[in-house]
């Protein structure tokens, strides 16, 4: 009999036992085959659940790719030529060559990953084990990431084509056209909803999905489906490109209320709002300190897997991508792919002076150069997820390695330029450790004057360049779900309630409420600011500006960056460089990246990425997205 690949089972799926919650005794009796045929894995509760667990694989990395899909936005910019990058941020991409698409959303992979989904639930829906429980929970596993792993196709390309066949040798025909966008919205949610039916109660266990993962997901979706770019008529105001685009039912609603749609992503939000245990102290009446602001922060980026940051954190991570030590995963190596040169680093997704400048100051002020105060001071006084998530000059640090610690005792980061005194008793200027003219590593420099702290855990047992850490990918936030229901009380006029929720999380942060009196645009300006210092580095700045339509005056402005001198006071006399505002005074000036590094560029072509010209070429009945 003809067989596919994916009708067998790796034995290597089976050690997957990060995400095993149980296995049946019978499973150790199973012949040592290198796969096991598809008749017998449906027909044993362990071999089944070693295939449900393959499926969690079309997760990739989470986000925490050499190449984070940050550097695509104006959250960072990717300090490494030849990757790729460029070739989206400068509109450069076209259908046969789309430039770097990392795994987790690239067509081919993701449709793999959505034909073993479609083969579990086919033989789960009436299970051949003895163990019904199980069968229905890893039933609800694959509805779930059959609608994460067309999410994931709705959010990049647009609408796709909906397979729910499993194809085998024997067909005849394997194209299959776009179902359009409103069919894909009802689809995914509809998969969302079975799951989280099946999986109520189930309970929480770290990279396994779950009820309120499936929840979560829907009020993602539905958010995304409510939002300008899915909403044609306002689309079609905004753009051109797609406003001479001939299938508009390919890229969001070409009829219906909108307001009806907005209703409906405020109770998927409101749904998983309701899951109250997964909060994490946003229960506060007013903003904690700073420091522990600073603290709470951490502890979200750690998903509760840092020993030196609170492990209750975790409960606010719905759903987790998890590293462990069985596998030597690039995800676990998040401070070596983006750490400081200083500390043998490779700085790859360095913060842009863009996102820099988007974090309030501690007041609830926008920052603004303008202001002498600001401009003088501007690390100081700043929203406590600044400090957080990105590393600036003078921020502490790890303690550098033993072939640079003598130089920098105070393990502070060094990203300027600075006046010192030589060993003859002349002024000179010094290049700080971590700059591209340091004297470690000078190529792996950050071209912006920052790294991402962000997701790197600071414990000092962790040394970067070679050292795995635990820290998990953030697939789904309860976080997000309420900034999404936010979102979606703020299109609907109600602003208070907005407010509400917004100053939840502003106060476990450290940051002030939000005035009474503010409402409209301006509170919507304010959420989205507030959306994007959250999420930093999540993977959604990229979606986020592109729903909203303003990639234009958002991603598509150059790069910033910044350029640090610390000059001697007068009668300092200092050797060994330590940031230190006795000793000198530092100025502080913005510039632009040189364009022959990158000169981002955007076209509302962008809005959606192409679809490769061999996927074209295999399925004939595909249609190209607009501007290709």
């Amino acid at each position: 009999m003809k067989t596919i690949k994916l009708f067998y089972i790796p034995i290597s799926a089976l050690l997957f036992t990060g995400l095993l919650a149980s296995c049946n005794d019978d499973f150790v009796n199973t012949k040592p085959l290198a796969e096991v045929p598809k008749e017998l894995v449906w027909t044993d509760a362990g071999l089944a659940q070693a295939f449900v667990n393959d499926l969690y694989n079309g997760f990739g990395q989470g986000g925490f790719n050499e190449q984070m899909l940050a550097s695509l936005t104006d959250e960072s910019m990717f300090t490494h030529p030849g990757r790729g990058i460029n070739t989206i941020t400068e509109s450069r991409s076209n259908p046969a060559d789309q430039g770097w698409i990392v795994d987790s959303y690239e067509y081919g992979n993701m449709y793999k990953r959505i034909r073993a989904t479609n083969i579990a639930i086919e033989n789960l829906i009436t299970p051949k084990f003895n163990n019904e429980a199980l069968a229905k929970q890893m039933l609800g596993e694959a509805y779930f990431l059959r609608a994460y792993y067309y999410q994931q196709l709705l959010r990049f390309y647009g609408a796709i084509p909906l397979i729910t066949k499993i194809y085998t040798l024997e067909d005849t025909d394997y194209t299959a056209a776009r179902n359009t966008y409103e069919e894909c919205v009802n689809f995914i949610v509809k998969d969302c909803e079975q799951a989280a039916t099946l999986l109520s109660g189930v309970a929480k266990v770290d990279g396994r999905t779950s009820e309120a993962a499936a929840l979560a997901l829907k009020a993602r979706v539905l958010l995304y489906a409510a939002s300008d770019l899915h909403d044609v008529p306002t689309a079609k105001t905004k753009s051109s490109t797609i406003s001479a685009y001939a299938n508009p039912e390919l890229l969001g609603y070409v009829s219906g209320s909108r307001t009806e749609r907005w209703q409906k992503a405020k109770a998927a939000a409101k749904a998983v709002l309701d899951k109250s245990e997964l909060a994490y102290k946003l229960n506060l009446s007013e903003p904690v300190s700073p420091s522990e602001g600073r603290a709470n922060y951490i502890a979200l980026a750690m998903g509760g897997n840092s020993k030196i940051a609170d492990a209750d954190a975790k409960r606010d991570l719905i759903l987790g991508r998890f590293f462990n030590d069985l596998k030597d995963e690039g995800g676990a190596y998040v401070g070596r792919n983006n750490g400081p040169n200083g500390y043998h680093n490779w700085a790859g997704n360095s913060p842009t002076q863009l996102l820099v400048d988007d974090y309030e100051t501690l007041s609830g002020e926008k920052f603004n150069w303008n202001n002498s105060v600001h401009a003088a001071n501007i690390y100081t006084n700043r929203d406590p997820r600044l400090g957080a998530s990105i590393l600036y000059d003078g921020a502490t640090w790890k303690p550098r390695t033993d072939d640079v610690k003598k130089r920098d005792p105070a393990n502070q980061i060094q990203t300027g330029q600075y006046e010192v005194i030589n060993d003859k008793g002349a002024k000179v200027i010094q290049y700080g450790l971590d700059t591209r003219n340091s004297p470690v590593e000078d190529w792996n420099g950050s071209y912006t004057g920052y790294y991402m702290r962000k997701f790197v855990d600071a414990d000092p047992a962790i040394v970067d360049q070679n050292t795995r850490q635990r820290v998990p990918w953030p697939v789904l936030r309860y976080t997000e779900a309420v900034l999404n229901y936010a979102e979606a009380c703020l299109e609907l006029g109600e602003d208070a309630e907005a407010r509400t929720w917004l100053n939840k999380i502003r106060f476990r942060s450290g940051m002030p409420a939000i005035d009474n009196d503010e409402s409209g645009q301006k509170l919507k300006d304010r959420y989205r600011n507030e959306r994007r210092v959250e999420l930093a580095y999540e993977e959604h700045r990229f979606f986020d500006t592109r729903r909203w339509m303003n990639a234009k005056e958002t991603i598509g402005r150059q790069v910033t960056l910044i350029n640090i001198f610390g000059t001697l006071k007068a009668g300092k006399l200092v050797s060994l460089y330590q940031y230190n505002t006795d000793n000198y005074s530092y100025s502080y000036k913005v510039n632009t990246i040189a364009p022959g590094i990158e000169n981002r560029n955007w076209l509302d072509k962008m809005y959606f990425i192409s679809i490769h010209r061999d996927e074209m070429n295999r399925n004939t009945k595909l249609i190209q997205n607009p501007g290709y």
